[in-house]
């Protein structure tokens, strides 16, 4: 018991250590530091397009970086590639197993990838006459909750077994596996670099972790529900998260902790999802309630709301050029707002 006891008063003082060490680093807050910038206006976004295809609920949606073609994943068993200039299908990929959860389009905009409740990440290769399979990455003892594609030969999932994982998609095998979360990952999202990523998890924290050395570099609390929905700032240097817990919250990597919490006394539902504007500025999250807020980053206060789903909010997405931002539901619809 000895050496327990030793280990536990360790940990105490390394915990102290890392409290001091943000206390010192937390010499302002982000309002304090934003309080000479002028308030966002209010943001009223109309819909521009309601993208129909789907049959069932919609889980996830991703933009490719063309900023016109997007891949939204259904429960009705069909990846649908958008076109969403003109807002027709392009594509569609039935899949294997309907119990989607996540989708991702890869960089190039060659392949996507798609994974769920079947535990496997199956990539895809769009540029075929027909659709095929280029890989089914099975390794993860539970669902998959993100796929994100660093390249057309690597790509990062995060997954229900507590794991994430880098995978070598031409051989099919993870290369690194990314161990320290204690609840399932449901999140993750790729610096702008993509040496590094975030990943939030049930056990309600936000890590960061190095690709190359497969190390989670650093631990961000402050949630008390799981984080759902996970996005770097375009700096790269803070990200916003989103939980059950009904709020938002920004948290800086240099200063290692929270600056700026997201919430509303009577909203009374969980984040989904969330998206930022390209300069950061304002943050789109997903509801329970069916809508989705706008935020400003930098006052914490809220300057809009998206109101037309008929069914909680799922997904969100803004595409590279930030043009627009578009919102996927339960109701089985995408509407593309601007």
């Amino acid at each position: 018991m000895g050496e327990m006891e030793k280990m536990k008063k360790e940990a105490e003082t390394l915990k102290t250590q890392i409290e001091a060490a943000r206390k010192a680093a937390h010499d302002t807050d982000l309002a304090g530091a934003a309080s000479g910038v002028a308030p966002a206006p209010t943001i009223q976004l109309k819909t521009r397009r309601t993208l129909k295809g789907h049959l069932a609920k919609i889980y996830a949606l991703h933009w490719a970086t063309d900023n016109k073609l997007m891949v939204s994943a259904s429960q009705d068993g069909k990846l649908l590639i958008w076109d969403t200039h003109s807002g027709n299908k392009v594509n569609a990929v039935p899949l294997k197993s309907s119990w989607v959860m996540t989708c991702g389009y890869s960089p190039s905009g060659n392949l996507v990838a798609s994974g769920g409740l079947d535990n496997i990440c199956t990539v895809y290769n769009l540029k075929t006459p027909v659709v095929k399979i280029v890989k089914e990455l099975d390794a993860h003892a539970g669902y998959l909750s993100c796929a994100r594609f660093l390249s057309d030969n690597e790509i990062i999932t995060s997954s229900g077994d507590t794991t994430c994982a880098l995978w070598d998609i031409e051989s099919g095998k993870q290369k690194t596996v990314f161990l320290n979360h204690v609840g399932d990952c449901m999140c993750l999202a790729l610096s702008p670099d993509m040496n590094t990523f975030i990943s939030g998890a049930c056990d309600s924290l936000a890590k960061l972790w190095d690709v190359r050395d497969g190390q989670c570099k650093q631990t961000f609390q402050g949630h008390t529900s799981d984080v759902n929905a996970i996005c770097y700032f375009p700096t790269g240097n803070a990200f916003v998260t989103g939980s059950d817990d009904c709020t938002c919250k920004m948290f800086d990597i240099r200063s290692d902790q929270e600056v700026l919490g997201y919430q509303d006394a009577q909203l009374n539902s969980g984040v989904t999802s969330l998206a930022l504007s390209m300069s950061g500025r304002l943050i789109f999250a997903g509801y329970d309630n069916f809508n989705c807020n706008i935020w400003d980053s930098l006052k914490g206060e809220k300057v809009g709301v998206l109101s037309g789903h008929d069914n909680r909010v799922s997904c969100t997405g803004v595409p590279p050029d930030g043009m627009c931002v578009c919102t996927g539901s339960w109701d089985s619809f995408l509407k593309i707002w601007n």
